[in-house]
């Protein structure tokens, strides 16, 4: 099959996944052709597919930027995909919903979400990153597998939208020269408890991030520098960074909160219904 078709074929399937809220076997298990080259192209594709019904696209989403959770589901290096106005909402930190029948075995994560005021540029470090943010929240995103048991490839994970359901941010808070050197230090050292019906189920540090929220921006800049297909980072866009803590599934009727020490970020407390 030539390549644009493939590109093509796998756009329609996830795109029918989506809307159908239904799974489908791994990409990877029947296109032997099938690797991140031609998933990041799939990307593209299901980009141009959403704008034309209306969807715009507000940022990007990073995963498997946390190393600890590496094996447990196979995938070996960071990804990256878009978000949508239609996916991303702010909420009540105290006081959230959360709809289980949008998604397909969801699951749950914690993350650091961070806006730009301009856009990055390849080689810039973490102290150069901060000044690029216009603000910095903490949400919780919602990923889901279209492929059923969370079994993949890396290239699937791509093509699937990143695994992207829902993004759910808190409050934003804004970073000016005054705090930036304040920001670098605490999105580096910040810890997150998360629970379920207010028990404790994992707690993850900053670091477990690439090293911390900017080094995964710094890391998916670099990414987008090579890629021909898709546009690099811009100002307006947000970035959330990746999950902080393990993925936890979700289940109708629990309530899933954060808390945070180490850096002001208001925790989360959202209703499964």
């Amino acid at each position: 099959m030539c390549a644009n078709r493939l590109i093509d074929e796998i756009a329609g399937k996830v795109m029918a996944a989506l809307d159908g809220r239904k799974q489908i076997a791994p990409i990877s298990d029947r296109e032997a052709g099938f690797d991140l080259e031609v998933a990041y192209a799939v990307t593209a594709r299901v980009l141009d597919l959403r704008r034309a019904r209306g969807e715009r696209p507000v940022g990007r989403k990073l995963g498997f930027t946390n190393r600890n959770i590496w094996d447990e589901y196979n995938v070996y290096a960071p990804i990256w995909s878009y978000m949508y106005d239609t996916t991303v909402r702010h909420v009540d930190p105290a006081d959230a919903e959360f709809e289980l029948a949008s998604v397909v075995e969801p699951r749950i994560e914690p993350e650091i979400t961070l806006s730009l005021k301009r856009a990055p540029e390849p080689g810039m470090d973490e102290a150069s990153l901060v000044d690029c943010l216009d603000w910095v929240a903490h949400g919780f995103e919602v990923v889901q597998s279209l492929f059923p048991g969370w079994i993949f490839n890396a290239p699937d994970t791509v093509a699937a939208f990143g695994l992207h359901g829902a993004l759910m941010l808190g409050p934003k808070h804004a970073i000016v020269p005054a705090n930036a050197r304040e920001w670098l230090a605490r999105l580096t050292s910040f810890e997150v408890q998360l629970s379920r019906n207010g028990a404790v189920v994992d707690t993850g540090h900053a670091r477990n991030v690439l090293g911390g929220p900017l080094s995964a921006l710094r890391n998916v800049v670099e990414v987008l520098a090579t890629d021909k297909l898709n546009q690099p980072l811009a100002a307006g866009e947000f970035i959330t960074t990746g999950t902080v803590t393990r993925a936890f599934p979700i289940a109708r009727g629990e309530t899933w909160s954060s808390a945070f020490t180490g850096a002001p970020f208001e925790g989360l407390t959202v209703r499964i219904v």
